[in-house]
């Protein structure tokens, strides 16, 4: 570990304080919000840009630290995380390093980023089964089960611990999308071999930074299908044919980063990586359920909650309230984060009549 945690935790009204959103804002699934930190380091450094102080190997150290951060956040050691701009791009490294063939699993209305890579050649197997089936269907054919952790739409947290000792043990690789769960609810990395996250939903950093975990052992499975002048442990001493050294590690799988949001990222991943997320989790899930008593529709414990909303009427209702909420798979999506608080919910209710 890279010793960035903080022995003492922010909890959930330290961490809103950090933040300026406007009430009502319940689309951390869809698009977090900058903390006031992130959005004023960003503000400086396109100032430096602007003034032509600003050199590429400023960031170098940024990017670093960012890594670390993530790696904290996850609970993995740093040298196994990998920076990417993008989940798909991610989950590509793993799709090359599959045989022609090779069964790939996945559960319904999984998110498409986790799927289409697989798909996109022609040249593997997709097969898909409902989430609540998922470990039990990965057998000895399985070379891959992909799933996000925390569903997109629903916000349903899959049985990870189930799905990864399946896995296992039929040596399939367990590829897990932590997107919708690192930054609201606790996540250990090491219990998978691969995992991606794009953190700008509840990590609240800018678009643009995503980082993708594999465990060593697993690291020949996979393809650096991408690698640039930045897949090396050391990019500045490297950057010409044909001086490039042999990328190892997960470094191997990196991708030149967009300077500018790894700014703002490490300033929130800092907030995150000093933060409670148990008490995070209980926050949001407690939200969720005082949501759904006010509904009349069962409790879901989670911090997405999503109900049918065919014509998205529900969703039209929300949003002419000034409420931000989202609507995917015929669902209303409302998400909750260390921002919201019981009057948000209030607000729901009375837009919706209740």
């Amino acid at each position: 570990m890279t010793g960035t945690m903080s022995s003492t935790r922010l909890g959930v009204a330290e961490l809103a304080a950090a933040f300026d959103v406007k009430p009502g804002y319940l689309a951390a699934c869809g698009n977090g919000v900058l903390p006031r930190a992130a959005v004023a380091a960003m503000t400086a450094d396109l100032a430096r840009c602007g003034l032509g102080e600003a050199t590429a190997a400023d960031y170098d150290a940024i990017v670093t630290q960012s890594r670390g951060l993530f790696a904290d956040i996850v609970g993995v050691p740093a040298e196994w995380v990998a920076i990417g701009p993008a989940v798909s791009p991610m989950v590509a490294v793993v799709a090359a390093g599959l045989p022609d063939g090779a069964e790939v699993l996945v559960a319904d209305d999984e998110f498409s980023s986790m799927v289409l890579p697989f798909r996109a050649t022609g040249r593997l197997v997709v097969r898909t089964v409902p989430l609540v089936e998922l470990a039990g269907a990965i057998t000895d054919d399985t070379a891959v089960v992909a799933f996000s952790l925390v569903q997109s739409a629903t916000g349903e947290v899959a049985d990870s611990v189930a799905i990864a000792a399946r896995a296992r043990a039929h040596q399939a690789l367990s590829v897990v999308d932590l997107t919708q769960a690192a930054g609201v609810m606790g996540v250990d990395a090491t219990q998978f071999d691969v995992t991606i996250s794009h953190v700008y939903k509840w990590l609240c950093s800018p678009r643009g930074v995503a980082f993708l975990t594999v465990r060593p052992e697993v690291l020949p499975r996979l393809r650096p299908v991408l690698a640039g002048w930045y897949s090396d442990e050391n990019p500045w001493g490297n950057c010409y044919w044909p001086r490039v050294a042999e990328p190892r590690g997960a470094r191997q799988f990196d991708t030149s980063p967009a300077w500018q949001a790894f700014v703002g990222a490490r300033e929130s991943l800092r907030l995150f990586a000093e933060a409670d997320l148990e008490a995070v989790w209980a926050h949001a899930c407690d939200l969720g359920d005082q949501l759904c008593r006010g509904l009349g529709i069962p409790e879901q414990h989670r911090a997405i909650v999503s109900w049918p909303d065919p014509d998205h009427a529900k969703l039209a209702r929300l949003t002419a309230a000034g409420l931000r909420a989202s609507g995917p798979l015929g669902l209303i999506r409302v998400a909750f984060h260390v921002w919201n608080t019981p009057e948000d919910v209030a607000a729901v209710l009375q837009a919706l009549g209740r």
